[in-house]
């Protein structure tokens, strides 16, 4: 099974971004332990703050599932609903 995991804007920052709110770790370091704690699934990453190259990343998508946050673009793009 392949799995990719889309996060939208600003989700780049995280670690960096208010860590006392948001945690110190950034998402590519909770992406490793995921990839190690489930190690029969083939887990993807993207990541962009361009609504366009989120669309396109899931069009031309060949997985099995997705898993979109979409951060700021869940209550304000048309084109990702």
């Amino acid at each position: 099974m392949r799995i990719l995991i889309v996060n939208g804007p600003n989700l780049n920052l995280l670690g960096k971004r208010e860590p006392s709110i948001y945690g110190s770790e950034g998402f590519e370091g909770f992406l490793k332990e995921l990839k190690e704690s489930i190690s029969d699934i083939e887990i993807d990453y993207y990541q962009s703050n361009v609504e366009g190259e989120l669309v396109n990343a899931l069009q031309s998508a060949q997985v099995d599932g997705i898993l979109l946050n979409a951060a700021g673009y869940t209550h304000t793009s048309v084109a990702l609903r």
